[in-house]
């Protein structure tokens, strides 16, 4: 091994060691998903310049899953733009990104550049050089399957690159099962009925079944979050989606004449 490998293999591992040495008190900033009680959970929010994981099976369920992290890049950026890494076999397997559907999720597709790449190293490399560009809002990598390349050496790389320089790490995983990591945050997604906000309307708000199974510094939850789009926040769902009219002012008084006509 040369001179200037072992060096940057020091400098990794002492990176690594200041991060598992920290692991409490690194300052993380927060941000808030608009669900009260997972807000409460989270303590504050999801925590930005952090890495975290959104998991689903293949189907409906990974569409769930890809709103979801659309989701969440929408409350991280800010406005600012994001990169979104996709292998080859993504596109072949699921389709190329509908822009006419971020738009409708509330991501501004102007924001947002997709890279392609042929396999999982070329991924990897891409996310970390995504993660050292501070002007960044988040950096979302999306893998199918299960790869053991993507084990604990590479996400703690991702970690370190996310805190150094405050951008997000969104890690979405279609068809994998959960491994260790260094992830602030680990979900599990399902499609939740959507409920039509009024007769008229063929449907309602996207509605999730979001599972926290890991959660690096409290506790873990599930619920069930809709998403707004024009507000850009998840909330927790109406108990009643139908709007409720008001009584007619009159009401009282024309009910009292019918008792009198009645009487009568």
């Amino acid at each position: 091994m040369t001179g200037a490998r072992m060096e940057t293999l020091a400098r990794l591992r002492g990176r690594i060691a200041r991060l598992e040495a920290a692991d409490g008190a690194h300052d993380l900033r927060r941000v808030a998903l608009g669900h009260d009680e997972a807000d409460a959970v989270l303590q504050g929010g999801l925590a930005t310049g952090a890495l975290h994981e959104v998991f689903a099976e293949r189907g409906r369920q990974g569409v769930a899953a890809t709103g979801f992290l659309c989701g969440l890049a929408a409350r991280v950026a800010a406005r600012r733009p994001l990169i979104w890494i996709r292998l080859d076999f993504a596109e072949r397997e699921a389709g190329a990104l509908s822009m006419s559907g971020l738009a409708e999720l509330g991501l501004d597709p102007r924001r947002l550049v997709i890279v392609r790449a042929p396999d999982l190293d070329h991924a990897l490399r891409t996310a970390a050089d995504a993660l050292a560009c501070d002007a960044l809002g988040s950096v979302m990598l999306e893998v199918w399957g299960e790869t053991p390349k993507l084990d604990l050496v590479a996400s703690r790389k991702l970690t370190l690159m996310a805190q150094e320089s405050g951008v997000t790490a969104l890690l979405l995983r279609i068809a994998a099962a959960p491994e260790p990591s260094t992830a602030e945050t680990r979900w599990v997604v399902r499609s939740a009925p959507s409920l039509s906000a009024a007769p008229w309307m063929a449907w309602g708000a996207p509605r999730l079944d979001a599972e926290l199974i890991r959660n690096r510094h409290g506790q873990t939850g599930r619920w069930i979050m809709e998403w707004t789009p024009d507000a850009c926040r998840f909330s927790e769902p109406a108990t009643d989606p139908q709007p409720v009219a008001a009584a007619p002012a009159h009401r009282s008084d024309q009910k009292t004449a019918d008792l009198h006509r009645r009487s009568a």
